[in-house]
Formats: structure tokens, C-alpha cells, sequence
């Protein structure tokens, strides 16, 4: 590899890790607002941005990673 394509790689590991943590501290937030930890918009408004900020959180934490892989994979050379 050169040196060029190891940076490249790093960003990309970069780039899916973060959007793990992303995921990960929404799935967080999301939960503290269903519990009523904070207040947004008041109850019961709040559990559901909370319900909504889980979701985009999980997608972002479970399956944004593999679509970033399978985009940015490596052509199969034969």
C-alpha cells in the first residue's frame, strides 16, 4: 500500500468510528429524554423525540458503518 492509500484507509476507519460514538451517544440522549432526564418540549412531546432520536441513533450506530464499508470496499482484483 502506499502512503497515500494508508491515509485514505485511516480516514475511512476514522470516519466509521465516529459514526459508531455518533450513534451511540444519540441511543444515550434519546433514552435520557424518554426518561424525562431533560425537558425539550415538554411531556409527552419529549418521549417521543426521544423515541425518534433511539431510532436515528441505532441506524446510525448499526447500519451506517456497514454501508459505508460496502461503499468504500476494495475492488476484488483477480
Amino acid at each position: 500500500m502506499t502512503p497515500a492509500d494508508d491515509a485514505l484507509a485511516k480516514k475511512r476507519f476514522f470516519a466509521i468510528t465516529a459514526m459508531r460514538l455518533m450513534g451511540a451517544v444519540f441511543v444515550m440522549i434519546g433514552f435520557i429524554l424518554i426518561g424525562g432526564g431533560f425537558a425539550l418540549a415538554g411531556q409527552p412531546t419529549d418521549r417521543w423525540i426521544g423515541v425518534a432520536i433511539v431510532l436515528i441513533g441505532a441506524f446510525d450506530f448499526a447500519v451506517m458503518p456497514l454501508l459505508l464499508a460496502r461503499r468504500w470496499r476494495s475492488p476484488k482484483s483477480s
